[in-house]
């Protein structure tokens, strides 16, 4: 979509859309830049006001995922014209508003259009640093890459939405996409890492991919060290039967059809899988289910981060220190010849 937006001409552009950055970045003056990003999406859970607190973290997360600190927000919202349904936009905003404050910053106002399906979210604007800026060509051979929060919301969200979810996953599940990428994102600043993308709607491989693309690398990856959330993989052995679909009144939708059953594995996540397979390298006998969780899309996910080897235990101690969790899942590598993969998973 992107490729069609004619390439910016006006020099203080610093990113635009040429190379899949997560956010735009204009050039105010020297040292100074506004980022600025907007994403919105239709409901992943039940209760209103979390889900606008998802909304807003989730759009939140491409500032913090180029180095950025935001400064304010305004709110994107469509919603039926419905007296029963436009009540729920007061709760949703009122997370979305909550969420920001929590980011230290005010939505300061917005746009609403009448649509059959809500949708909500944020365009967010920050500032940064030009010469600090965390782009998709700005990580270096030899990194350690690390990841700041599980995989498998995309797998939940679809079971939440199915009632099949139990409520301890749940629970986890919207805990983790209401929590903002801030401590991980000041960590990465402390350490000074060479740069970080936030895992999102292509799945930990898609958004690995455009980093090492824009890098000119190539990365190995401990399947071991990827993390799950708890009771996904259980969740992703469930069947669901063709009576729940009808009456869900969504045949098929939102579902890859294998063999033996219908299973919730968001249709995004074959379409992933159709972009990426080619440039991945998987060991023999490599359980579907596993490549699945690699591709899932994430709602509001964790920061990939890529610190040199030499500030690792600067970024350790940098993300202990805010409490966040880390894992530190592989390496990047030079590209030495065009047929290699761009990512080797063992």
């Amino acid at each position: 979509m992107l490729s069609a937006i004619p390439p910016p001409s006006d020099p203080r552009v610093i990113v635009g859309t040429s190379h899949a950055d997560d956010a735009g970045v204009f050039l105010l003056e020297e040292g100074a830049a506004l980022v600025a990003t907007v994403d919105f999406f239709t409901p992943i859970v039940d209760d209103p006001y979390t889900y606008g607190a998802v909304a807003a973290a989730n759009s939140l997360s491409d500032v913090y995922a180029m180095g950025g600190e935001p400064l304010f927000a305004l709110a994107v919202a469509a919603f039926p014209n419905d007296s029963k349904i436009l009540p729920l936009l007061s709760d949703v905003m009122a997370g979305a508003a909550d969420k920001a404050k929590e980011a230290g910053i005010c939505i300061i106002g917005g746009h609403t259009v009448t649509d059959k399906e809500p949708k909500f979210g944020l365009s967010v604007t920050g500032r940064v640093n030009p010469a600090r800026i965390w782009h998709n060509r700005g990580a270096k051979a030899g990194d350690l890459i690390v990841l700041t929060k599980p995989l498998g919301t995309g797998v939940a969200t679809t079971c939440i939405k199915w009632g099949i979810a139990p409520k301890e996953t749940e629970n986890i599940v919207i805990e983790s996409m209401s929590r903002l990428n801030a401590a991980a994102a000041r960590a990465g600043r402390v350490a000074e890492i060479h740069t970080a993308t936030d895992v999102t709607g292509f799945g930990l491989l898609g958004h690995l991919l455009e980093v090492l693309e824009g890098s000119g690398l190539c990365a190995e990856i401990r399947h071991s060290e990827i993390p799950v959330f708890p009771g996904v993989r259980e969740l992703m052995k469930r069947k669901i039967s063709p009576a729940l679909e009808k009456v869900r009144g969504l045949p098929g939708a939102g579902w890859i059809h294998r063999t033996f059953g219908i299973h919730p594995i968001p249709r995004s996540s074959r379409e992933n899988i159709a972009h990426q397979q080619a440039k991945v390298r998987f060991p023999p006998l490599f359980p579907e289910d596993e490549v699945f969780l690699m591709v899932d899309p994430q709602t509001s996910g964790g920061l990939l981060m890529f610190v040199p080897e030499e500030r690792a235990d600067a970024l350790r101690g940098a993300l202990a220190g805010a409490g966040q969790q880390s894992w530190w899942i592989g390496r990047t590598h030079r590209l030495t010849s065009p047929e290699m993969p761009r990512i080797t998973v063992v």
